[in-house]
């Protein structure tokens, strides 16, 4: 079972400058909430309370400000400043102390996740034993990213990084769940080509091992990757869709919490404090009415 999660929040939002010259882009507004909030309500709807939040060296005090570790959110919250983006799995060397002798699950910062059964398949794979786990969602331009290729048993049986050429529309989305031997595995690679260890390699050293699975976001779901300003505001103007056609919020920390039984009326408004006087309190304010 996986009780802990890192959300690697650092990087250099290069794709976004100038956005990101002054803001972290995990702060940025992704519609009406920051993007922070996304990636951190995929882990709590998989049911995980510890969190690691991974951020440049300078800029915890602007995270500390929307997300404190003392917040009413029934969770565990922490935080580890990285000097420089090295790569995906420098994000369980950093946060070996934190994982401890545990599995633990890597989400991306800014990638978004929706779906009416992500739920569903989030508690399914969470008590996952051994090995890896991927999630991989289609896309129409697969040599963007990294690729499984699957056998006619969803065996994983190859991963590319950003083919020329793939028969594979499969692409391997920021979402990760691994056992503990991870912080092993990454103190072993070493950089690749361009200087950073790769996501891609220590997926292949379970895939040799016979321990990676994979499980897919379906037609139904959505992943997107907001690392570039098109992409960004595509994914923000797909979430005002959702919301202003359902009246419900997705990424709502505290509907989720409150669904878990994590925090109780009293925690909801103390948020409402916190928020002040905003469309996201007073959606609040209906849940507790």
């Amino acid at each position: 079972m996986i009780k802990k999660g890192i959300i690697l929040a650092g990087g250099l939002g290069s794709r976004m400058s100038p956005l990101t010259k002054a803001v972290n882009k995990q702060l940025l507004p992704l519609f009406d909430k920051p993007l922070i909030f996304y990636p951190l309500s995929i882990l709590m709807l998989a049911g995980i309370k510890n969190i690691l939040i991974i951020v440049n060296k300078g800029q915890l005090n602007q995270f500390r400000k929307i997300l404190p570790e003392k917040n009413n959110l029934g969770i565990r919250i922490e935080y580890k400043e990285q000097s420089k983006p090295t790569g995906l799995p420098e994000a369980f060397t950093i946060g070996e102390k934190f994982i401890g002798k545990d599995s633990v699950s890597l989400i991306l910062g800014d990638n978004f996740f929706y779906g009416q059964s992500l739920t569903k398949i989030l508690k399914k794979n969470i008590s996952f034993k051994k090995g890896a786990k991927i999630f991989l969602h289609p896309v129409k331009n697969p040599n963007n990213y990294g690729v499984a290729h699957l056998n006619n048993k969803n065996k994983v049986v190859s991963l590319v990084e950003k083919p020329k050429k793939t028969k594979s529309n499969l692409a391997v989305t920021g979402l990760y769940f691994f056992d503990n031997k991870v912080v092993e595995f990454s103190k072993r690679l070493k950089p690749s080509k361009r200087g950073e260890l790769e996501i891609i390699d220590l997926l292949n050293i379970y895939r040799k091992r016979n321990i990676l699975s994979a499980d897919l976001i379906g037609r139904g779901g959505a992943w997107l990757d907001t690392g570039n300003v098109k992409d960004y505001y595509n994914a923000s103007n797909f979430i005002s869709a959702i919301e202003n056609r359902q009246g419900l919020k997705i990424a709502c920390l505290e509907e989720i919490s409150y669904k878990n039984n994590w925090i109780n009326k009293q925690d909801i408004k103390k948020s409402i404090l916190f928020y002040g006087n905003c469309d996201y309190s007073k959606y609040l304010k209906s849940l507790i009415n």
